[in-house]
């Protein structure tokens, strides 16, 4: 489960069995988790977080899509 932005309080981080998947960052903040799709950015699911604080999220994920997918592709096809 690597780890491959930390924001604030954010951890963002792929599953080792994520690979079959589309490009994709997992999102936590103490017990609450999202997931959002990296081509194009799009929320995928979300538990606990409010939506101000995904609208927030997302647009960590927007600012860092470029690193969060050279991150996915070096972990999963490198």
């Amino acid at each position: 489960m690597p780890t491959v932005l930390i924001s604030g309080p954010y951890r963002f981080f792929f599953y080792a069995g994520d690979r079959d998947e589309p490009a994709h960052v997992h999102v936590e903040r103490d017990n609450n988790k999202a997931k959002f799709w990296l081509n194009p950015v799009r929320l995928q699911n979300s538990g606990g977080f409010s939506r101000t604080e995904i609208n927030r999220v997302q647009k960590i994920v927007e600012e860092n899509e470029e690193d969060l997918l050279r991150s996915w592709n070096d972990y999963f096809n490198g």
